[in-house]
């Protein structure tokens, strides 16, 4: 593992590699979210996605390039640091108790990689598909935004445990995801923020519930806010994936088992957040068929 040094911004105090930012301004605001998706430092990476987010409030359409055709960087996608070391999920060690603060430390370790692989989703999603109208760039440059402040809460916190991101080994299915469907939206929308991110709509009330369990009510709190944005962001993902599906002429509900199968994603296991995923946009077809495959 190369050494890695300490790098602070207002939002977040991070284990980092070294990152030069930019030496000029994009031109489009597409062009900005895939600069911030290339940035390796996780501070400086919050830092772009952050003023994404705020210029994209009050951009006029012709900010985005919508229709600008982009090549991927020589040096791939998505940028990262050092650390943490990927390694295949079976390898992700145990975690401990987390009555102890490296217990819980390891458990927010692995919330917060999630939260920095759904950064790099999200601004992978403004700036790959192309053609696709306004909002659709207006909703992920948000999503992208959020997901930095859950990041930076996130990181904040691993802090007070005497951690930092990188210091637990992580596993990297999230993203493996966004590869599979980088050549078409509808999958992407179907089996990313529909599928995987939606999982975390079930996992965080009970890992909440440890978590205030333990004495931890800050980061039972950061929980609270993780979760209710989350909503918001499979929402994204829903309406976005519905409204390819009628573009298409596309029934959702056999389109999204078509799909499912084809890019191999994982089958889902219950206990499922029905409330969570009906606020998240899912109708009762949608939920009969999800708790029928359980």
């Amino acid at each position: 593992m190369r050494r890695i040094k300490m790098a602070e911004s207002p939002n977040c105090t991070l284990m980092t590699a070294s990152q030069p930012c930019p030496k000029t301004l994009p031109n489009t605001l597409r062009h900005a979210a895939l600069a911030a998706l290339c940035l390796t430092d996780p501070a400086s990476k919050v830092d772009a996605t952050l003023r994404l987010g705020e210029r994209a409030k009050c951009a006029d359409d012709a900010s985005w390039g919508i229709n600008e055709a982009m090549a991927t960087p020589e040096s791939g996608v998505p940028g990262r640091p050092g650390a943490p070391v990927l390694v295949p999920p079976s390898e992700v060690p145990r975690r401990r108790a987390i009555d102890t603060p490296r217990g819980r430390g390891a458990l927010l370790h692995a919330l917060a990689h999630i939260e920095f692989n759904a950064i790099n989703l999200a601004l992978d999603a403004v700036w790959r598909f192309a053609g696709m109208p306004v909002a659709f760039y207006q909703d992920w440059a948000r999503v992208a935004a959020e997901e930095a402040t859950h990041f930076s809460l996130l990181a904040a916190h691993l802090a007070t445990l005497d951690c930092r991101y990188g210091d637990h080994p992580a596993h990297d299915g999230l993203w493996q995801m966004t590869e599979k469907t980088a050549a078409d939206p509808l999958a992407r929308m179907a089996l990313v923020p529909r599928t995987l991110e939606a999982r975390g709509l079930d996992a965080s009330p009970p890992i909440r519930a440890k978590l205030a369990q333990a004495g931890d009510m800050a980061a039972a709190g950061i929980l609270d806010i993780i979760l209710r944005d989350e909503i918001g962001h499979v929402a994204v993902g829903n309406r976005w994936y519905r409204w390819l599906c009628e573009r298409a002429g596309l029934d959702p509900v056999p389109t999204y088992r078509k799909l499912a199968e084809q890019y191999g994603a994982p089958r889902l296991r219950g206990p499922f957040n029905l409330e969570a995923r009906r606020q998240a946009g899912f109708d009762d077809d949608e939920i009969a068929a999800l708790e029928a495959s359980f």
